[in-house]
This record gives C-alpha cells, structure tokens and sequence, in this order.
C-alpha cells in the first residue's frame, strides 16, 4: 500500500475518531436541558435543529476549502476552534439557553469544516484507488469506537458532574489530533492558490455543473427522501428516564454495547463490500427501515435494550452502503463540494426530520408519529431504479 495512502487512511481515522469522541457531550447537554431547564422533548428537538445547521452550508465550505489552502491547514484552523468552544463551555461560570445553542451551533460549524477537508480527501483518492468503501469503513469504525467511550463516558458524566467537565475532557483529544495531522504531507496538487476576484467568480460559475448535472440532482433527491423520517429518538430517551427510571450511567452504557455490536455490521460490510449491489441493497435498506420504525410502536424496557443492539448491527451495514454510494457519486474534479452536497442533503433531511417530528408529536402522540414515520421511508422507492450505477 502507497505510503501517502497509508496516512491519508491515519488521517481520516483521527478526524473520524474526533468527530465521535465529540458526542461525550451530547447526554449530559441533554440531561442539563431536561431535568435543570425543564425543556420539553419538542423543545430539545427544535434545539437539535438550530444546533446542526452549520451542516446544511457544507456546499459553502467545501467551495473555500476546495480553492484556498489545503485540507489540512483547513481541520488544524477547525481544531483550534474547537477548543476554544470547549473552554467556553467549561469555564464559563453559567450559560443562558441562547448562548448554550449559540456556542453550540459554533462547535457544530467547526466540527463540519473538519468533516468536509477529511471527506474531499478520501474521495479524490478512494474514487482512484477505488477503496471509497475502505475509507468508509476505517472512518466510521473509529466514530463507532469513539461512540463506545462516549456512551459510557457521557453517562458517568451525567449521572455524577455536569456538561462542562464533558466539554473540557474534549481537550487533550484535540491536541493529540493536532499532533496527528501536523505529520501528515498533502500532495503538492492539493494546494491552491488565493485567485483573484475575477477568477473567483469564474470559479462559483464552474459548479453550475454540480446543478445541471441530471443523475447528480437525483441522487440528491433520493439521499434526501431516503433518510427524511419524522423523528421520535428525544421522546423514547424521555420514557427512558422518565418511565423506565433509568440512570444515566445506565442509558451511556446501553449506548455502549450497541455501538460495540455495530461493529458487527461493519465487518460484515467490509466483508462483502466488493460483491454487493448498493443499489440491490437500498431497496431492500428502505423495507428493513420501516420494519424497524414500526417496531417501536411496542418499547418496553427490555424491547428498548434489544432494538439497541439488534438494530445497530442491521444500521451500520445500511449505513456503510449508503455512504459508499454517496462517495462514488460525486462528481470528478470537484469531490470536495459534491460530496458536501450531498452530505447537506443528507444533513438536511436529518433537521427536517428533527423539525417536523418536534411539529407532529404534540399534535398527534408517539404512536401516529412513528407510523408517520415507518410510511415516510417508502418516498424513495421509486426513484431506485432511476440511479446512476456506482
């Protein structure tokens, strides 16, 4: 294996591994939100939202980071960032709720700009090595693990201190990570010069390609109705802790062994990766995600344990295809801005799902929501046989 590839593979991981190792604040920010400011779980949803919307621009930043700098000058700038957002967040004495969603949204702003310079990387050489699956095993692999240390940490945290020590056991993580990147050396071709203003504005025009282009729209669409389902994750967490009365030390550690099993589905992907039909396996994705949806309508605390566990492992396999199909259909000398395109689409139906599940759950309950649900995973179906093959 090439040398350059070998650290690009380090570098993904160590971007990845930060991405997951970030989600030690997500239970205790919740536990905060619920039980201290007495939020509503519709309230926490639109939060969510607010939160995530930096993903929605990643077409924005991939046009800056495609043309100024590199990739690599480009996550340090992220990392930095981060850091100070975490002693934000651990040293300031107490935080109203508009400067926690505010500060929030910045941290999710940096986090995608580290997302966006990993991804274009892998896929200009996962396209040519033809390794796009490998890139996106080894990825989200390490977002898994990171996931295992999060859910257990996270819930200690919760359960014994608060949300500001979760954010400053972020920073040694990104030191380490700074540590990592700084040895590792793009190719000369990933670096760019600042254009000019006539220039610039030639080079917005160029991606008028990434809009006129007919397969590319569709995929877009289809990555949007594929992963648009109204969501009901923050009302089930609170019958978790309101109704079952677990801990939250328990819920982390529930967490814990589902994202450990999900590694099951990832090796079996890496497994098969080379002989499947992704688009084989989106359709038959789309029937196990309603089947799944559904199977909610009955949760109990020993059903809720089981779905964790059982359904990890069926996810991360859909997941990794999906991904894959999504890294094989960007578009040739702009992977950067097209696959954050995607990852946009993609990201904005996860928000909408937020958005509209936080909108029909007081209106029609949990159980009419998750049916909602289960039916909108069909939207997709039709457009399958329509998709350019990757």
């Amino acid at each position: 294996m090439p040398r350059k590839l070998i650290w690009l593979y380090i570098l993904s991981i160590s971007v990845y591994f930060a991405q997951g190792i970030e989600g030690i604040t997500g239970l205790p920010l919740f536990a905060y939100l619920k039980e201290t400011c007495n939020l509503s779980p519709q309230k926490i949803m639109y939060i969510s939202s607010i939160v995530t919307l930096p993903w929605l621009i990643k077409p924005v930043l991939g046009l800056f980071i495609d043309r100024y700098s590199t990739p690599k000058v480009w996550i340090i700038v992220s990392l930095l960032g981060s850091i100070v957002v975490s002693l934000i967040f651990g040293l300031w004495y107490s935080l109203s709720i508009i400067m926690i969603i505010g500060f929030a949204t910045l941290g999710s702003y940096f986090t995608s700009i580290r997302d966006i310079s990993n991804d274009g990387l892998a896929c200009i050489e996962g396209k040519k090595s033809n390794t796009c699956d490998v890139f996106q095993n080894c990825q989200w692999t390490a977002i898994t693990i990171a996931g295992i240390i999060t859910s257990l940490g996270g819930g200690f945290i919760a359960q014994y201190f608060n949300y500001k020590l979760a954010y400053l056991s972020l920073l040694p993580i990104y030191t380490i990570i700074i540590f990592i990147i700084s040895r590792y050396k793009p190719e000369p071709k990933y670096r760019t010069s600042v254009p000019g203003y006539r220039t610039f504005i030639g080079h917005i025009a160029s991606y008028k390609e990434l809009f006129t282009n007919k397969p590319f729209m569709l995929g877009c669409l289809f990555i949007f109705l594929f992963n648009f389902n109204p969501s009901f994750g923050t009302p089930l967490s609170f019958i978790e802790r309101d109704s079952f009365k677990w801990s939250w030390s328990f819920i982390g550690i529930i967490g814990a062994i589902a994202s450990s099993i999900s590694i099951v589905g990832s090796v079996i992907y890496y497994k098969f990766s080379k002989r499947i039909k992704i688009q084989k396996v989106l359709y038959w994705s789309v029937f196990m995600g309603a089947i799944t949806t559904l199977c909610y309508l009955y949760f109990s605390p020993i059903s809720a344990i089981v779905y964790s566990c059982l359904f990890s492992i069926v996810g991360m396999f859909i997941f990794l295809n999906f991904m894959t199909y999504m890294a094989k259909s960007t578009i040739k000398g702009k992977e950067v801005t097209s696959f954050a395109l995607l990852c946009s689409i993609n990201n904005l139906a996860a928000t909408m799902s937020h958005v509209s599940g936080a909108f029909l759950f007081p209106i029609v309950g949990l159980k009419v929501l998750i049916i909602i649900s289960a039916g909108t995973s069909f939207l997709c179906l039709p457009l399958i046989k329509y998709l350019k093959e990757v």
